[in-house]
């Protein structure tokens, strides 16, 4: 599965809208230091935008709230 970074358009963002996710590659990015905020994801790919499913969402805030990365989560500073 391909990763994304989170690049909102103005922050905070919308962590549930695909369109605030930019494809990058099949390797993970490197997202170094503190554990707070959202990096990159881990997702099926749907043309260009990652596939959010309920699973992933609570990935994402299992992870963010615990400020631990996940399999398909990664947080950054």
């Amino acid at each position: 599965m391909p990763w994304y970074s989170y690049t909102p358009i103005t922050f905070p963002g919308d962590l549930c809208n695909p369109n605030n996710y930019t494809l990058l590659t099949m390797l993970p990015p490197s997202c170094p230091g503190l554990n707070n905020y959202l990096c990159a994801i881990q997702a099926y790919d749907n043309m260009g935008y990652p596939i959010l499913t309920p699973a992933l969402i609570c990935e994402i805030a299992n992870a963010l709230q615990n400020r631990m990365t996940g399999i398909n989560v990664l947080l950054r500073p």
